[in-house]
């Protein structure tokens, strides 16, 4: 059990504080961080557990595609991209097997069908976002295009970064790289430079009763399910998210969609530097992009995860998750129970993340729900969650 909480607070998040302990101690963490900033200060930088620092770098998988949502949403800003043209505009090849009226907006609010192939994908596929993407473009889609919408879980960075690559000639990860990591200095990768390795530490499976490992078999959802097929369950090989972060192969090529690596630090300075002014760098995006990225637009039942209103444009809607939070709060979870988001109403960016897969996971997880309203008292003054 871990009772050594490391790392500082500013005035008026002492709470904030004494919340990730209590957390950290209930769960018996083996690592966990939690970064926060507030108009673009940071004022909450916490971590505990064995071998995890400040500095510690995690596999935070679907964190990567808040980034590339960023990336997307900074070329819309420079006119480079139109979120109302047809994919295959940009990408002839996407047309195949009716997908040719289906927009850039409409691919972003993960309503393309186009969530995996027959027969799945190998690691080696889903580490590298060209390959996943030649296999995707000639792919019949799982529902009619734009009728509905589920989670592209593996696949979405990648269809996005075609995209991308075809108009620039770049990668979203070189993107990212040249316009926002390497300027805000960020600890937040999509593709880990090997010098970087020895400040990885490893994910841990989720350590469950068993009666809890029970109730996950019963609840897994069959291989050829939309669930099933959206997380790569239909392959020959079905991916282990535990040894799929612990490959070195993934972690170089980055893939945006569920190879990010990083710590709570580089990711909550992302998400800060887009709604704030950060280190005398005025917000990354202008407020008419910002509103057209946090507009909901995928209402309903998420085919997929089920999740109600799940997603605004690619980022994931958090006010669903966290309802005092503001309706245009935006971010996105990693599968290890790692959550980051920006509120914009409040001015907070806050970044959770872990060592040891949790019980139940992701975004959602009761710890996100406890620290995230923990931080929103502390950054309001009369001390009561917004409503």
């Amino acid at each position: 059990m871990i009772t050594d909480i490391q790392g500082a607070v500013a005035h008026g998040f002492e709470k904030v504080r004494e919340e990730f302990a209590a957390i950290t101690a209930e769960e018996a963490e083996p690592g966990a961080q939690l970064a926060v900033f507030a108009d673009g200060r940071q004022v909450v930088d916490l971590w505990a557990g064995d071998g995890v620092t400040g500095d510690s770098l995690h596999g935070l998988y679907s964190s990567g595609k808040g980034a590339a949502y960023l990336v997307v949403a900074l070329l819309v800003q420079d006119g480079v991209l139109d979120l109302d043209r047809a994919v295959a505009d940009y990408w002839p090849e996407f047309a195949a097997e009716g997908k040719h009226a289906l927009t850039l907006r409409e691919l972003l609010a993960h309503s393309a069908g186009l969530i995996g192939v027959d027969g799945g994908f190998s690691t080696g596929e889903l580490a590298d976002d060209r390959v996943l993407a030649e296999r995707l473009a000639g792919q019949r889609p799982y529902w009619r295009p734009g009728t509905a919408y589920g989670y592209h879980a593996f696949v979405i960075g990648a269809l996005a970064g075609e995209v991308v690559r075809r108009v620039t000639g770049q990668s979203i990860q070189e993107l990212y790289r040249q316009r926002v990591r390497v300027p805000y200095g960020l600890d937040f990768h999509l593709g880990l430079p090997e010098e970087l390795e020895p400040r990885y530490v490893s994910v841990l499976p989720v350590r469950a009763t068993p009666v809890q490992q029970a109730e996950l078999q019963a609840g897994a959802p069959a291989p050829d399910s939309l669930t099933g097929v959206a997380f790569n369950l239909n392959a020959a090989s079905p991916t282990d998210l535990v040894e799929f972060a612990n490959t070195r192969s993934v972690r170089a090529l980055g893939p945006t969609s569920s190879g990010s690596v990083g710590n709570a630090r580089g990711l909550a300075k992302m998400y800060a530097a887009i709604i704030s002014d950060v280190e005398g760098r005025g917000p990354l995006l202008r407020a008419d992009i910002l509103a057209e990225f946090t507009k909901l637009h995928s209402r309903g039942i998420d085919l997929v995860t089920g999740e109600r209103d799940h997603f605004l444009l690619g980022f994931e809607a958090q006010h669903i998750r966290y309802p005092f939070l503001g309706a245009d709060a935006f971010g996105h979870s990693g599968a290890v129970g790692a959550q980051a988001f920006a509120d914009p109403r409040s001015g907070i960016a806050y970044s959770y993340t872990r060592r040891r897969f949790s019980f139940g996971g992701g975004g959602g997880a009761r710890e996100n729900h406890r620290l995230a309203a923990a931080v929103l008292r502390a950054a309001t003054p009369s001390g009561h969650l917004p409503r």
